[in-house]
């Protein structure tokens, strides 16, 4: 069956795919387009496969709410340039609202649930990996059912946070607390969200090292054991100031810790408002980012 330049222009419009790839496709398919849309997309399982080995350490850390369910999702590609891309972000939305719908246990199951167009998420991914040419993976997500979600995206992607507040006040009437509070963890990074929250063995170090630091302090090394513990305790609150979400400076006003302004401004509204979780997702934390060596990538090029 032979095919036309306007086919070949369809096929680009409707996968987002080069001119010589469609009117290859095209050929392949002895001009059939759903023939060409379906070679396409075998040629993009194999192009995914062929990438799969890539690190992908850049792309988005993505945080909204879907039908009332807080979602925080991390979504990696190989450079940051994709994180600007409109097919990549509209994925990564995608992502989000199958997460928000079905439920997943987690991202291998994920990539087997519907993505709402006839494809599973694994499909959709790869389809994106064919047109973008970079390796895509969904890395992480979490998910907040219950209570009121307040989603936070920072610069660009780079940071996303999730704070689930527990409230009997409408959802937009603690959107403000939830943001600020959001703000502060991607700023400062608490280790926990409250002292409630620290394990022993982490006291037990803490505790080990100020021991050892007032050892070796000569105004410290001479009192009594009894006297170290005590002043151990009192350096112990200031570890949970600085490690401790709800005990932190609250940012906006250091007059308060965070827990005070969220009843300050429970207070202020006539509801009752208290934090519950919080999830914080930083693009690439963790991932061993690749070092390319230009000398070595020319060498491969001239051989």
């Amino acid at each position: 069956m032979a095919f036309t330049a306007a086919d070949v222009k369809n096929l680009r419009e409707m996968t987002g795919v080069g001119m010589m790839e469609c009117k290859k496709a095209l050929t392949e398919a002895d001009g059939n387009i759903d023939k060409a849309v379906e070679w396409l997309r075998e040629k993009g399982l194999a192009t995914a496969q062929k990438k799969a080995g890539r690190i992908a350490a850049e792309g988005v850390a993505f945080a909204t709410v879907v039908d009332g369910v807080g979602v925080a999702v991390e979504v990696n590609a190989e450079s940051d340039f994709v994180a600007k891309n409109e097919l990549f972000n509209e994925y990564v939305k995608g992502v989000a609202a199958v997460i928000a719908k079905e439920n997943p246990a987690d991202v291998e199951e994920l990539y087997t649930k519907p993505y709402g167009n006839g494809k599973t998420v694994k499909d959709e991914q790869n389809d994106k990996v064919l047109v973008i040419g970079e390796n895509i993976n969904v890395r992480r997500f979490a998910r907040f059912p219950e209570g009121v979600s307040v989603p936070y995206v920072h610069m660009g992607g780079k940071i996303g946070v999730i704070v689930n507040l527990d409230t009997d006040l409408p959802a937009d009437k603690v959107e403000t607390i939830g943001k600020d509070v959001a703000m502060q963890i991607a700023a400062l990074n608490p280790r926990f969200w409250d002292k409630s929250g620290v394990t022993q063995d982490v006291l037990d170090e803490e505790k080990k090292i100020m021991m050892a630091q007032m050892a070796e302090d000569p105004k410290m090394a001479g009192k009594p054991e009894a006297v170290r513990e005590k002043i151990v305790m009192g350096k112990l609150n200031k570890f949970y100031e600085e490690n401790c979400l709800l005990q932190q400076e609250f940012v906006k006003d250091n007059t308060m810790t965070v827990e005070k302004y969220i009843a300050s401004a429970a207070k202020a509204l006539g509801g009752s408002v208290s934090f519950k979780d919080a999830v914080r997702f930083e693009k690439g934390e963790g991932i061993e980012k690749r070092v390319d060596d230009l000398a070595a990538e020319v060498a491969k090029m001239v051989k």
